[in-house]
């Protein structure tokens, strides 16, 4: 009869364990003479059963459904394929190698003259001048110096010269191969 009602039980999805440790306690119980006319319901274990939901599948709503095409998709190529329709599948280690150092210096060139001309525009820009310590004598030094209007002076000269310079290099056209060389 106890073996029947685990059976039962099992296929109303009740493991059978707590049937078969209920029985072992039962049997222990039924030993002791003084607990043998009083209610065992106390050292019986009560397993309550518990409502586990458990979790359902994301529904995705938003896909959009394509056209049915009878046929597959192209195939990628591989990397076999890419190298044959460039050429560099016959190439040899020494011609890729070349090849890659060359891609490496025009990237290196490349970069150093964004470097280049990135710091052209910083230097372009006007540097904020700091206040220094006792900074109001320093500012009148400055603009009642007389140097600094004779440099600006020694500038405007020298561009004289040198363009003076270049006009009469212009009229000597024939050069000769001692004047090149130390």
């Amino acid at each position: 009869k106890q073996a029947r009602q685990v059976v039962i039980d099992c296929m109303k999805n009740i493991h059978p364990v707590y049937h078969v440790k209920r029985l072992m306690i039962q049997k222990e119980l039924a030993k002791d003479p003084k607990l043998a006319n009083e209610d065992w319901s106390r050292f019986l274990p009560k397993f309550a059963k518990k409502n586990v939901q458990r979790r359902k599948p994301a529904k995705v709503t938003n896909k959009e459904k394509k056209a049915y095409t009878p046929f597959p998709p192209a195939q990628t190529p591989r990397k076999v394929d890419i190298q044959l329709e460039t050429g560099e599948y016959f190439a040899t280690e020494e011609q890729r190698r070349t090849k890659q150092v060359a891609e490496k210096k025009a990237q290196s060139w490349q970069t150093s003259k964004d470097k280049r001309k990135q710091r052209e525009l910083e230097s372009e820009t006007v540097p904020v001048n700091k206040k220094r310590r006792g900074g109001s004598n320093n500012s009148s030094k400055q603009n009642n110096d007389p140097s600094s209007s004779a440099t600006q002076i020694n500038v405007e000269s020298l561009k004289a010269k040198i363009n003076a310079s270049s006009s009469s290099a212009k009229k000597k056209s024939s050069s000769k191969m001692s004047d090149f060389v130390q």
